[in-house]
């Protein structure tokens, strides 16, 4: 297996998923004044599901994707910090794309913190389009979709 590679996450992935996605959440703490919900999934749980897609050896990139009826979910994408401006954030929403149209879904959605604006401006750059803001409980959350027709 290359570096470039993504692949389906295997349990001894899980720390190096906890790792990566705390390492590219962590600096948000502050800014949201919360611990942002990526860092607290059950990453364990998450990898047995084969629901997480990871890229690099060490681990670089992942992405971790639910099937839902009409839609893959994007539950959480995530780029090492040392990684970043590279291509890995790139290649992992390609992949989603790919993924989507294998399982004959339509579209790809997503979310993202309001106060995380460097998102904002990267999702509508490879054809995400706002659905709406809304205030879920404590978080206020700028809502995605990508059509694939």
């Amino acid at each position: 297996m290359d570096d470039e590679e993504i692949r389906t996450a295997g349990a001894a992935d899980v720390a190096a998923v906890k790792s990566v996605t705390d390492a590219a959440y962590r600096h948000y703490i502050e800014r949201i004044g919360k611990v942002p919900q990526p860092m607290e999934r059950d990453h364990a749980a998450n990898v047995a599901a084969g629901q997480v897609f990871v890229t690099g050896r060490p681990v670089r990139g992942l992405v971790v994707v639910e099937e839902r009826v009409d839609h893959l979910y994007v539950d959480n994408i995530a780029v090492h910090p040392d990684a970043q401006g590279t291509g890995v954030g790139r290649r992992l929403l390609h992949f989603v794309d790919a993924h989507a149209r294998a399982l004959s879904l339509p579209e790809v959605r997503l979310y993202t913190n309001a106060l995380m604006w460097e998102n904002q401006k990267i999702y509508p750059k490879y054809g995400y389009e706002v659905v709406e803001r809304r205030v879920d409980g404590p978080y206020d959350r700028v809502h995605y979709r990508k059509r694939l027709d």
